[in-house]
């Protein structure tokens, strides 16, 4: 057995996205133990980046030790009881795994479906809401599988209004586009590391409003996801003396060193500056996007709703898809993302997510997909493209 060496690729697919060299470096420096003073002086640093980034100030803040799809765990779990109805807005693959998991919690699950590429509507998840009482609406806020946007504000106060609690996947989103918890009055709030804040995956971090806190500790029965369950986790990650790093008990060995890289990738972040970030990404999609359309290519999703760090194409008439991506990754080592569910084959899932939003990742990508198309027989304008790309970037 030989040490791997992975190839270096440049990720603009769905996620992971590009992870910088200096988050890199943080991951590689010396282990200490999880239950360390130095250590959970950083894990205090770690919570007010989350409440500061998530503009939470009043929640619960904590990086769960997993990726993103644990934070939909978490959320469904421990707030949902067997009989709870819960209403699940379904825009997506992401939207289906919620109701899948509100439905392994023992709930009585409705959906609210919706056709892939269009926004949660939020006339058709209020009538969903006031026909019983609801424990739990919950919806994505950026849709990975199909690069659409829904208003969170909106769907929010409905859970209000209803006297549900809020659950907002913001896997994709968080870094990229603007996360307003307070602003939202959101319950339970989640993402993940390695979509816009670059850093590997294998974290996710949450937000949990003290409504959700009290409805989690007032359980009938116990959290059915033991590593998951908020009232054991906060042992943990809580700060029972109210001083900051002391009073902690064992639950779980925390993922050091990978907790090391998302506190450097929130450093960079602020560093840039959160609302900095989020023009960069909208910059970087409009690039793309003009010389997507230059090169005779078009969106799945409508403009007003597309996000800007996932970008779903159109794949051409007669143009086979996954030779597109064989192409690009093996003549470009640049990764591009497939469809998902009913889009399968029929879209390409390009990623301009943290340290890939970038306008050589832009210029890149249109080179790779023109080259890969022209292979196949598809007449695409490259020059066109990157000639449009360029002129949104100088602007």
């Amino acid at each position: 057995m030989q040490s791997f060496q992975p190839p270096r690729r440049f990720l603009m697919g769905p996620g992971p996205s590009d992870v910088s060299p200096r988050v890199l470096a943080a991951l590689a420096r010396p282990t200490i133990g999880h239950l360390d003073p130095e250590f959970q002086a950083l894990m205090e640093e770690i919570k007010a980046a989350l409440q500061r980034l998530f503009n939470a100030p009043d929640h619960a803040c904590v990086p769960l030790p997993a990726p993103g799809t644990a934070g939909m765990e978490a959320a469904m779990m421990n707030l949902l009881e067997p009989g709870d109805r819960a209403v699940i807005a379904v825009n997506g693959a992401f939207g289906a795994r919620m109701a899948d998991m509100a439905g392994r919690a023992g709930a009585s699950v409705v959906t609210v479906d919706h056709e892939w590429g269009q926004p949660v509507d939020p006339r058709r998840v209020e009538k969903a809401l006031a026909e019983a009482p609801t424990k739990v609406l919950a919806f994505v806020h950026a849709e990975t599988s199909t690069g659409v946007r829904s208003d969170a504000g909106p769907l929010c106060a409905l859970a209000r209004r209803h006297g549900a609690l809020s659950v907002v996947d913001c896997v994709t989103s968080l870094g990229g586009i603007a996360v307003d918890v307070a602003g939202w009055d959101a319950d339970v709030v989640y993402s993940g590391t390695q979509k816009c804040l670059s850093a590997p995956p294998g974290l996710s971090p949450i937000a949990l409003s003290k409504r959700a806190q009290a409805a989690i500790t007032g359980r009938k029965e116990k959290v059915r996801n033991w590593l998951l369950d908020f009232n054991l986790l906060m042992s943990y990650w809580g700060d029972p003396d109210g001083r900051g790093g002391g009073g902690r008990t064992y639950h779980h060995t925390a993922p050091i060193n990978a907790l090391y890289g998302l506190h450097e990738a929130l450093a960079a972040l602020f560093e840039e500056g959160q609302q900095a970030a989020i023009v960069r990404h909208a910059r970087m999609h409009q690039a793309l996007a003009a010389g997507i359309e230059a090169a005779g290519l078009a969106f799945l999703v409508d403009e007003a709703h597309r996000l800007p760090q996932l970008n779903t194409v159109r794949v051409p008439d007669g143009v086979d898809e996954a030779a597109v991506r064989a192409h690009v990754l093996t003549h470009w080592d640049l990764e591009i993302g497939a469809g998902l569910g009913p889009l399968k084959g029929q879209v390409w899932r390009i990623g301009l997510m943290g340290a890939s939003a970038t306008a050589w990742h832009v210029r890149l990508c249109l080179t790779a997909l023109c080259e890969a198309l022209a292979a196949q027989g598809c007449k695409v304008d490259a020059p066109a493209a990157l000639a449009a790309a360029d002129a949104k970037l100088a602007a």
